[in-house]
């Protein structure tokens, strides 16, 4: 809301209050630069679920945003029975529709949601996981209203051996040449195949393609390591593929370099710049360019070694080598997010807030994040 020029200082002073009430606990909300932002989208007990979590952030080629999330219908745990649902905001995140379940079947968990949009068809792509054994596509062509009836494509992405597999989560991108990618991750810890799944013994993480538009997918190399579990892939400006990785050994981000579209990657490395508690988290590239003539990465993660609190941005100006800028999003609890970019510039986080209570948003620009404001 812009103030008018006749504005009173009576009226200023109440649209403040107004404001702050609306701002969740965790925000700065006194600082005049603080991030615009407003309630939940997503909260506990809204259409008799339990709890919401998993947040996932698209924006249309139409400019429509669109937030997906698990949500959980008894408990807010992992192996809940798991309904994948929906919100479309017309008006970059300021309002939106109300909530809409995408797919729900019975007693078991539809979860994982990894939304990519094709530049060049205007398609939106959604990929899920079922019970973490299977996994699904399917697409929209009208900005999220409506969606094709799944099809399984866990034969072309999943190896049999395997025990556990997840797409993302959040969302994929469309690389340079067309490729539409995602992060994905699994595990093949010894054992029967159960539900819930025996799992946390032996991960990986992978990633899933596609070089026809959606038509097909495949699976890329594992890095058969044992280190990382959930990652989020980014294109640089020299089209190198960068994977930001949850790791599974200390309290630092992981990350990953491919060379040849994300099929296979480099040996995984940490950096102890990054502190992690740890949690899944978002990057992604803006089109604003940094002081090295590169493009802008904003990275978002709770910048904790011991708890997952202090969701923090950090922008870097030269391809993801470093992260120069950073800066406190959200001070309180706060875990995994997703982000998206509007086409004025602005960035839009999708995130866990105040004990998984809540799916908030928050948006921010890129100057914002640099202190430039």
């Amino acid at each position: 809301m812009e103030l008018s020029p006749r504005t009173t200082k009576t009226g200023v002073h109440l649209l403040c209050i107004w404001a702050l009430a609306l701002v969740p606990s965790g925000f700065a909300a006194a600082k005049s630069d603080s991030p615009i932002s407003q309630e939940a989208v997503f909260h506990s007990g809204e259409a008799s679920y339990f709890c919401f979590r998993i947040p996932a952030l698209a924006v249309t080629k139409d400019n429509v945003v669109l937030a997906f999330a698990e949500a959980r219908r008894t408990n807010c745990k992992d192996w809940d029975e798991i309904d994948l649902v929906l919100k479309r905001s017309t008006d970059g995140g300021k309002t939106w529709s109300d909530l809409r379940v995408l797919f729900h079947e019975d007693k078991r968990s539809i979860n994982q949601p990894s939304p990519i949009l094709d530049r060049e068809t205007g398609v939106m792509w959604l990929l899920f996981c079922k019970d973490n054994q299977q996994v699904f596509v399917t697409e929209s062509t009208d900005d999220g209203l409506a969606w094709s009836q799944p099809r399984e494509i866990t034969e072309q992405t999943k190896d049999p051996t395997w025990k556990y597999v997840a797409v993302g989560p959040g969302h994929g991108i469309q690389l340079s040449n067309g490729r539409l990618l995602v992060a994905a991750w699994g595990d093949v810890s010894p054992g029967p195949v159960i539900w819930p799944p025996k799992w946390g013994e032996v991960e990986f993480t992978f990633s899933i393609y596609s070089d026809d538009h959606g038509a097909t997918w495949k699976r890329g190399r594992p890095m058969y390591e044992n280190a990382t579990e959930e990652g989020m892939v980014t294109q640089t400006s020299d089209n190198q593929v960068y994977m930001a990785l949850r790791s599974l050994h200390g309290n630092r981000r992981g990350h990953a370099w491919s060379s040849d579209g994300g099929y296979s990657w480099s040996r995984i490395q940490f950096d102890a710049a990054l502190p992690d508690p740890p949690a899944h988290a978002s990057i992604i590239r803006t089109s604003e360019t940094g002081s090295q003539g590169r493009a802008s990465m904003v990275f978002v993660n709770p910048a904790s070694a011991t708890s997952r609190t202090r969701l923090t941005v950090r922008v870097s100006d030269d391809d993801c080598q470093t992260w120069r800028f950073s800066r406190v999003l959200y001070k309180g609890s706060s875990a995994y997010s997703d982000l998206a970019v509007l086409k004025d510039g602005s960035v839009l986080c999708l995130f866990e807030a105040e004990n998984y209570s809540e799916l908030a948003l928050a948006r921010f620009t890129v100057a914002w994040a640099e202190k430039r404001e």
